[in-house]
């Protein structure tokens, strides 16, 4: 039986991802200083300082942890969640039409040691019209989200190809997080290719 385990994070999608496979966990977000932990580091290497810090802030005992970090890069520049409605404006203007990397970190911990994998995806946006921004921006769809934007908000639609891990994009690469998870005795009990579609698919498929 899988061990239950500690989510150190407050991303809704991350918890409907891991929940869909009928993963056992407690959510208990790390309080970190996530720019600070990043200063210094190229962006690759930033995010997995980012994703290990969370694990170890929500370090207890032998109880497993799951930690993750997301970031969107255009150009070399790490574009984070929005600050406000303006700068949600200025990032989907920016990625409007273009291709970015999207890096999602990801650490599990318990009392035998680390486990961390780093994933990458490529993404390219549509032609995002102004009055569409405006609308998005309002709906306030974005401004949890990295580069201010879901790849899964079918309203608004986004992404017009994808070179990699679709969950990746949404925040939680599955196949590796249940390979990490599988290293702390944590791993769901339904598979990713049992629960998406997308899953069966995916680069990062492995075998059951």
């Amino acid at each position: 039986m899988s061990r239950r385990f500690v989510l150190a994070s407050a991303s809704p999608r991350r918890r409907e991802l891991l929940a869909a496979m009928g993963a056992s966990f407690d959510v208990r977000p790390a309080d970190i200083d996530e720019v600070g932990v990043a200063v210094g580091f190229l962006p690759e290497q930033g995010v997995l300082a980012v994703a290990r810090a969370k694990a170890s802030a929500r370090r207890d005992g032998d109880v497993p942890v799951l930690a993750a970090d997301t970031i969107v890069v255009l150009d070399g520049t790490v574009l984070g969640k929005p600050a406000d409605d303006a700068e949600s404006r200025a990032m989907l203007l920016a990625l409007s039409g273009r291709t970015h990397r999207v890096y999602t970190a990801v650490c599990t911990r318990d009392g035998a040691g680390e486990h961390a994998a780093l994933v990458e995806s490529a993404v390219s946006m549509r032609v995002l019209g102004a009055a569409e921004i405006d609308a998005y921006v309002a709906s306030g769809q974005g401004r949890d989200k990295a580069g201010s934007y879901g790849i899964q908000d079918d309203g608004f639609a986004p992404v017009a190809a994808i070179e990699g891990c679709y969950c990746n994009v949404m925040g939680l690469p599955l196949w590796t997080a249940c390979h990490l998870l599988a290293r702390v005795d944590a791993a769901p009990p339904v598979s990713p290719r049992a629960t998406f579609t997308r899953c069966a698919v995916c680069p990062q498929a492995r075998d059951d």
